[in-house]
């Protein structure tokens, strides 16, 4: 593996959609950055971290201050998983993230992440070190492992297991392809992945914090929302592709899922 085509390096948040499977790690050393993700408004500045680990194209109305300065690498899945390959914790700290990618640390947090991030530009850049894919693996592990310790300082640790951490991949991966879209029972998924759905439940709220029916529903909703603001698409076009059996049920689901008529997503 050439670890220079799974790592890039930018200094402006402006490319955070075009990267596709990267994922986004951004320090911020001063001024500030604004955007809105999954529907709400976020507020990225100095010494804040970033991280957006599921579609960076849903990051929309990016601004960045006159004098904002970022560092900003890119990482594939891939190269992530064979840099940690003895930590799970990762999935619950992507899940975390999905519902805010933006991490304030401390000051001494502050200076790890700094660090980190000059580590792996500095072996980048080492372009003549006969052991270059190491030295790549090993700063970008330590930058990760950091980012687990980061966030677990912040919302608690709870340990993974390995089946555990499959179970909500193989769940989130479900829900990623689309089939919230036409199924909304905990029961389908469940069976899908051979499970209870109070098992499937359990696990979602251990690894995640969050149960399943939060995660059926937080895709469904954004995905809604997405759809809405789209002209081109009738509310009843918009109705049967989800599958609701009426307009009057989807504008229910809308209100109280959404906190608002459709017609109001769609001003």
């Amino acid at each position: 593996m050439n670890g220079t085509k799974h790592i890039i390096v930018e200094d402006r948040l402006t490319g955070v959609g075009n990267h596709a499977g990267y994922l986004c790690h951004a320090y911020c050393y001063a001024g500030c950055c604004t955007f809105e993700r999954n529907g709400q408004k976020f507020r990225f500045e100095a010494g804040d971290c970033l991280i957006i680990a599921r579609r960076g194209d849903l990051v929309k109305n990016l601004w960045e201050s006159s004098d904002f300065s970022v560092d900003v690498i890119y990482v594939t899945q891939q190269f992530i998983e064979l840099s940690t390959p003895q930590s799970n914790y990762g999935m619950r700290g992507q899940l975390s993230l999905f519902q805010n990618p933006i991490m304030k640390l401390t000051r001494e947090q502050q200076e790890v992440c700094r660090l980190n991030f000059e580590a792996v530009k500095r072996r980048l850049a080492q372009t003549d070190h006969c052991f270059r894919h190491e030295a790549l693996m090993n700063a970008v592990e330590c930058m990760i492992i950091d980012f687990y310790d980061f966030h677990a300082q912040l919302y608690g640790y709870d340990k993974i297991s390995l089946q555990q951490y499959q179970l909500m991949e193989q769940f989130i991966d479900i829900l990623e392809r689309g089939d919230f879209r036409k199924n909304r029972d905990i029961g389908y998924y469940a069976d899908k992945l051979c499970v209870t759905p109070k098992y499937l439940s359990e696990i979602s709220k251990k690894v995640s914090g969050l149960p399943a029916a939060y995660w059926i529903t937080r895709y469904t909703s954004l995905d809604i929302s997405r759809q809405l603001r789209d002209h081109s698409l009738s509310f009843t076009d918009i109705s049967e592709m989800f599958g609701f059996s009426s307009l009057s049920h989807f504008s229910r689901y809308v209100q109280t899922n959404l906190g608002v008529k459709p017609s109001e997503l769609r001003e």
